[in-house]
């Protein structure tokens, strides 16, 4: 049971490497990278290309720890018992399974996606280092103890807004996805755009990453707005002369690319400089 990529995404041999070492090792797979370079998708194709159904867990701001194993639902029971309903007998009528536990039960090896799990308060990590290590957990209201079929394949995602606690990182196997090349990137459109003009396509990676390398941007375009600008493009039928990769003008649909006032204010005193630059 080997991961090598699937016919609609992109993987390097370090990233595939990273996949099946963590397969082998029974550990999470610890996954950081710029925003839109494919991290949560990864999980997606790795459950396709190992034939696992996938289980995705987003974290949020507010997601607690305990969300992922259950939930009791105690106002629903108070509810009920209010109104005489016979299901109040059995608690565990409120109980909710978490993801984590929709994962632990699956009657096939699976994929567990806990997505962006630097959201959550700082000890989030840690409580759920247990639970990742002994691959079990106890429901105290109906006093179960819920244990894994099979050891899922955990991939964890991170774009690295906050540091995660070390006895976390020891648990995972960590890659970072480095931003694609030229090369690989021209595979990534060719999977999502087959046979997209040549001329447009070398002219749209080349003004991509010629912005990508303006100095002092607030945001660089990733992966995914390359993807939706190129989809633009293609729809609004612009013609590869309009593309330029030297900053003489602002690309054309550039809000696919620049999604904040002061990265637009920057790129147009480029565009400025360059003009006069030109006229002297």
């Amino acid at each position: 049971m080997r991961f090598t990529g699937t016919d609609s995404y992109i993987a390097t041999e370090d990233l595939n490497l990273a996949v099946n070492a963590a397969v082998t090792l029974g550990r999470p797979l610890l996954i950081k990278g710029e925003p839109g370079t494919g991290k949560t998708m990864l999980a997606e194709e790795v459950a396709r290309g190992l034939g696992m159904p996938l289980f995705q867990w987003h974290v949020k701001s507010t997601t607690k720890a305990c969300q992922g194993l259950y939930e009791y639902d105690a106002v629903s029971r108070l509810r009920d018992s209010q109104l005489g309903d016979e299901r109040v007998q059995d608690v565990s009528n409120y109980i909710i399974k978490g993801k984590m536990w929709e994962a632990f039960e699956s009657e096939k090896k699976a994929v567990l996606l806990i997505d962006e799990i630097d959201k959550a308060d700082i000890e989030f990590p840690n409580d759920l280092l247990q639970e990742l290590d002994r691959m079990e957990f106890y429901v105290y209201e109906t006093r179960q103890l819920v244990t894994a079929r099979h050891r899922p394949v955990i991939i964890i995602t991170s774009n690295n807004e906050k540091e995660l606690p070390d006895a976390f990182l020891r648990r995972c196997f960590f890659h970072y996805i480095r931003f694609p090349d030229a090369a690989t990137m021209e595979q990534i459109v060719e999977v999502h755009y087959p046979g997209i003009k040549k001329s447009l396509l070398k002219g749209a990676l080349e003004t991509f990453f010629d912005l990508r390398d303006v100095a002092g941007l607030k945001k660089k375009p990733s992966t995914s707005e390359l993807l939706d600008w190129l989809k633009l493009l293609v729809a609004e039928d612009i013609p590869a002369e309009a593309l330029h990769g030297d900053r003489r003008s602002i690309p054309p649909l550039h809000g696919a690319l620049l999604k904040n006032e002061q990265d637009l204010h920057l790129f147009d005193r480029l565009v400025g400089m360059a003009g006069r630059g030109r006229r002297g």
